[in-house]
């Protein structure tokens, strides 16, 4: 995913480029350090961006499944 160079600023067109790609893929299960690491951009801006693109950020702990969170509450036990 190409963020531009390390340290050089995000503006205009090139910043909601940028974070249109990082919601595609948080979307779609990446997580927000995860996308940090890979484009060499920190947490917060990464984060900021997704928030700039109108993302719905997840709560602590990722991505659940029904199973699980189930089989934690006791939910559907016999």
């Amino acid at each position: 995913m190409d963020g531009g160079r390390k340290g050089s600023h995000l503006k205009g067109a090139a910043r909601k480029k940028f974070a249109a790609k990082l919601r595609k893929n948080y979307d779609s299960g990446a997580s927000i350090r995860a996308l940090a690491e890979e484009t060499g951009r920190s947490f917060a801006l990464v984060r900021q961006l997704l928030e700039e693109a109108g993302t719905a950020i997840r709560g602590h702990g990722g991505a659940r499944s029904e199973t699980v969170r189930a089989r934690k509450t006791g939910a559907g036990a016999a």
